[in-house]
């Protein structure tokens, strides 16, 4: 690469120099020359300190992590199909706080020993309580079987 546009130390364009120019006008003021955009025509770079760049970089990195949100899968577990309407109503403000804190919930209804039988009940209480939170969460995943566990996913509106 013969030719390249300069951003002097202080930010200023230098506009498009040779590249060894660039290079001793770098050294003579002690710093380095730093490529910042390669896929320019012609390439970008910059009179700087390297470690400084290197620095700063880190730490726009790990400021774009911290705003980050990690949507995480919470889990809700009816141990029977013969739960008390208390209970289910408890276990709906869980989801609902977890949806409110954008996270996705895997509703699961454990069928033990003959309750296998009432599969159909299984997947009535799933759908009410799906229609409980439509106001809020939104059906990712229909009920389905899996195993002896009956579940379904929400998502946040």
């Amino acid at each position: 690469m013969p030719q390249i546009r300069l951003i002097g130390s202080t930010g200023e364009q230098l506009g498009i120099v040779e590249t060894r120019k660039a290079q001793e006008m770098a050294e003579t003021q002690g710093l380095d020359l730093v490529e910042i955009a390669p896929d320019a025509k012609p390439p970008v770079c910059r009179i700087i300190d390297y470690g400084k760049f290197l620095y700063d970089k880190e730490k726009k990195a790990k400021e774009a992590r911290k705003k980050q949100h990690q949507v995480q899968m919470k889990g809700i577990r009816i141990d029977s199909v013969n739960i008390s309407p208390h209970d289910l109503e408890y276990r709906l403000g869980h989801i609902r706080e977890f949806i409110g804190k954008g996270n996705r919930v895997k509703v699961s209804v454990r069928f033990r020993g003959r309750q296998m039988a009432y599969q159909d009940r299984g997947r009535e209480i799933l759908q009410d309580v799906s229609k409980k939170v439509e106001d809020v969460a939104a059906l990712d995943q229909a009920a389905r079987m899996e195993g002896r566990e009956m579940s379904i996913i929400l998502r946040p509106l």
